[in-house]
């Protein structure tokens, strides 16, 4: 048996989201509804998609742009930033772990809210260091709590703007607050995953305290509005020191031809991140709707899913709505996570939900 450290040997695997193909094989059933993991229903930009299809057969014999020289350049002429300030990764996913490895060392902490991604106390584990969970506050991160709980071991502090699993968001004032708080030799790993989704007036700008030269990672992906989630591709936007140590350890090809081809294509479409945009907020209304009509509690959002907090047990609800051929995703004892779908998709949930309950 080979020796394996025990802060390894303790993680738990990140559990994926149930295959529609494997449920529908399981049940025979011929149509299934997966609501599970936040992908966007109307699926990528037909600009991304024509990019791929021109480009699929030839050149695959060839490595990628390791530095993603178009697709940096093509950013940083949209957000205003240098390239050198920027990486990019296998999903955002990918930078969340290379910044763990590049700035703490075992015995470390990094602080961050809880609930939230599940990724950050992996990626802090896995170094040998420890996650510092700090209790959201009305589902939502209290960064005056999370400000408190900084020390002297403190390397990261992870921050989820719009949150996952809750869909809640952190205000501008109070970020300004806590950025005020955060010492400045600590990183502050901004996750904006669900950046493109939000349309709260007050939201949180990060970039403000990257353009005043704070040592601030703001992460973003492909993944989500703009339907590249099974090409893997996101990137960040951080100072050119804090890039420099990052691409220390990183892969050397970590972002695949296709992906930086896609993403490229997907930049010049903002006709289809406003589609996407739209279908979800039909659909958040539609479900808010149906769920107060059903008397479920439920919490307002800024993504692209919606977080519900039950009265029974949550894996219970999940098994049944599996039997109904609708996959959703547990998010606690007694919570429930559902993707925001096309119309069909979000009447096919309340459905099933109707039923089972």
């Amino acid at each position: 048996m080979l020796r394996v450290p025990h802060y390894i040997a303790a993680l738990s695997p990140y559990v994926p989201g149930k295959p529609v193909e494997e449920l529908e094989r399981e049940l025979g059933i011929k149509e299934s509804v997966k609501l599970a993991s936040n992908e966007n229903p109307i699926g990528p930009s037909p600009k991304a998609v024509a990019a791929l299809t021109a480009h699929v057969i030839g050149g695959l014999n060839r490595y990628p742009d390791g530095g993603g020289f178009y697709l940096k350049q093509k950013l940083a002429a949209r957000l205003g930033v240098k390239e050198n300030e920027i990486i990019l990764g296998n999903g955002s996913n990918e930078l969340l772990d290379i910044a763990a490895r590049t700035f703490m060392e075992p015995g470390d902490d990094a602080v961050m809210a809880w609930p939230s991604f599940v990724v950050y106390p992996m990626a802090v584990q896995a170094m040998g260091c420890n996650a510092i969970k700090v209790d959201c506050k009305d589902l939502r991160h209290d960064l005056d709590a999370m400000a408190d709980a900084i020390t002297e071991k403190t390397r990261i502090v992870f921050i989820a703007n719009p949150n996952n699993p809750t869909g809640t968001y952190n205000a501008a004032e109070e970020f300004d607050a806590f950025m005020e708080r955060a010492p400045k030799d600590i990183l502050v790993v901004m996750d904006e995953a669900y950046y493109e989704y939000v349309t709260a007036p007050d939201y949180a700008g990060s970039m403000k305290h990257f353009r005043d030269g704070r040592n601030i990672l703001i992460l973003r992906t492909f993944s989500k509005i703009y339907g590249l989630a099974g090409l893997r591709i996101g990137y960040g936007i951080a100072g050119s020191s804090i890039v420099e140590e990052m691409n220390r350890i990183r892969e050397p090809f970590n972002t695949g031809t296709l992906a930086q081809t896609a993403a490229l294509a997907a930049l010049d479409d903002d006709g289809h991140v406003e589609r996407s945009r739209e279908v979800n907020e039909e659909g958040k209304a539609y479900l808010y709707a149906e769920l107060e009509r059903l008397k479920i509690n439920h919490v307002p959002s800024q993504t692209n899913f919606i977080f519900m907090m039950l009265d029974g047990d949550s894996g219970e609800l999940y098994g049944r709505l599996l039997q109904k051929g609708v996959i959703a995703r547990p998010a606690g004892p007694k919570a429930l996570r559902v993707t925001i779908g096309l119309p069909k998709e979000n009447k096919a949930f309340i459905k099933a939900l109707e039923d089972v309950l």
